[in-house]
């Protein structure tokens, strides 16, 4: 998958100017007899209107979020360590969660798939009494994993233990009836 291309509006006016002959982009910088043409008057203001308004405040926040998107579009450490080890008898799921609180994880059991899932709501409040300035904003991170397990998982039979930021899961192993083959 190939990372997509940003173009920064004054590369696009630029492209565009440079289109329509306004501009030439062949001249080189260090050619002291070489003279930019000047942009018709219209084509300042036009430009100079659409870099503010790329470099205002609400455009420019919500275009900075843009390119962060693009530069990681999954944040760094939204899973979580999760090992499997079969004892034969049954099935042992550790999940290392450090600083989670035990309200904040949910299991699923859902056929042969164990879904452990870490739910974070935060409220964050900031207050200036000087510039009159509030706000409130509302964090919400969830994690999720799922396990597949060879067989249908009894959700009777699962013990489940959090201690220390270390959760772990047991699930039995159950042992399907053999049938015999006739000739």
């Amino acid at each position: 998958m190939s990372t997509p291309t940003y173009f920064s509006p004054h590369m696009i006016w630029s492209k565009l100017l440079e289109r329509e002959g306004i501009i030439m982009s062949s001249m080189l910088p260090s050619d002291k007899n070489n003279h930019k043409p000047q942009l018709p008057e219209s084509f300042k203001d036009l430009f100079k209107s659409m870099n503010d308004f790329f470099t205002d405040k609400p455009m420019r926040g919500f275009l900075q979020s843009i390119d962060d998107f693009f530069k990681s579009p999954f944040p760094v450490g939204t899973g979580f360590q999760v090992d499997t080890v079969e004892t034969g008898s049954e099935y042992i799921i550790s999940a290392e969660l450090p600083g989670v609180q035990k309200e904040q994880i949910q299991l699923n059991i859902s056929g042969n798939y164990l879904t452990i899932s870490v739910e974070n709501k935060e409220l964050e409040t900031e207050e200036n009494d000087l510039t009159h300035v509030y706000r409130r904003k509302y964090v919400r991170q969830q994690a999720s994993r799922t396990i597949a397990l060879p067989h249908a998982i009894n959700e009777n039979l699962v013990k489940a233990s959090y201690r220390n930021g270390l959760l772990q899961i047991r699930i039995p192993q159950e042992k399907g009836k053999i049938i015999d083959i006739e000739e």
